[in-house]
C-alpha cells in the first residue's frame, strides 16, 4: 500500500512538472500578470526577461593622495554616470557599503550587443581611466522592466 501512495504520488508529480511553461500556462510556475505585448515591447523573452551587463566597480591601482585628481576623476566619473543614462545605455549605477571584495558600486547597462562594448563604455569613465577604479563585468539576466524604473526616479 506504501508503494502504490508512493508511485501514485511520484506520478503526480511528474505530471505537473511536466507541463507547458508558456507565458500562458496556468501551472504553478507561470506569471498570471504576464502581458506578453509589454514584455516584447521592453525587449523581454516569453519569460519577461533580457540579458543586461553587471558591472562590479571596485578599488583601482592608483593609490594616488593627489586630490585634485581625485576629484576631477570623480567630478569626470558623476558627469559620464549621467550621460550614460541620458543615453539609455545605463539603467542602475550606485556604490556598494564598505565589503572585503573591495568593490565600490554596481553599473547595469542595458542595450549592449557584446562585453566588449560594456568594456569599451567603461573605458570613458575618467575614474576608470585614471586607475582610481577597475570592474569587473558579468552578463546578467533579469527582469525586461528594469529600465522602465528610471522614468520615475527622479521624481523620489
Amino acid at each position: 500500500m506504501k508503494n502504490i501512495f508512493l508511485i501514485i504520488t511520484l506520478f503526480v508529480a511528474s505530471a505537473a512538472f511536466s507541463q507547458s511553461n508558456s507565458p500562458e500556462d496556468t501551472t504553478m510556475s507561470a506569471n498570471p500578470n504576464y502581458d506578453k505585448a509589454l514584455a516584447e515591447r521592453l525587449g523581454g523573452d516569453e519569460y519577461g526577461m533580457k540579458s543586461y551587463f553587471l558591472v562590479m566597480l571596485k578599488t583601482g591601482e592608483n593609490k594616488t593622495t593627489d586630490k585634485e585628481l581625485v576629484s576631477e576623476s570623480f567630478r569626470g566619473h558623476m558627469a559620464n554616470i549621467n550621460r550614460l543614462v541620458e543615453e539609455g545605455q545605463l539603467i542602475v549605477a550606485g556604490p556598494l557599503g564598505k565589503n572585503d571584495q573591495q568593490y565600490r558600486g554596481i553599473f547595469i547597462f542595458t542595450g549592449l550587443e557584446s562585453m566588449e562594448e560594456a568594456e569599451e563604455i567603461l573605458q570613458t569613465d575618467l575614474a576608470i581611466q585614471n586607475g582610481l577604479l577597475d570592474y569587473e563585468v558579468f552578463t546578467w539576466y533579469g527582469s525586461a522592466a528594469l529600465p522602465e524604473y528610471l522614468s520615475i526616479s527622479d521624481k523620489i
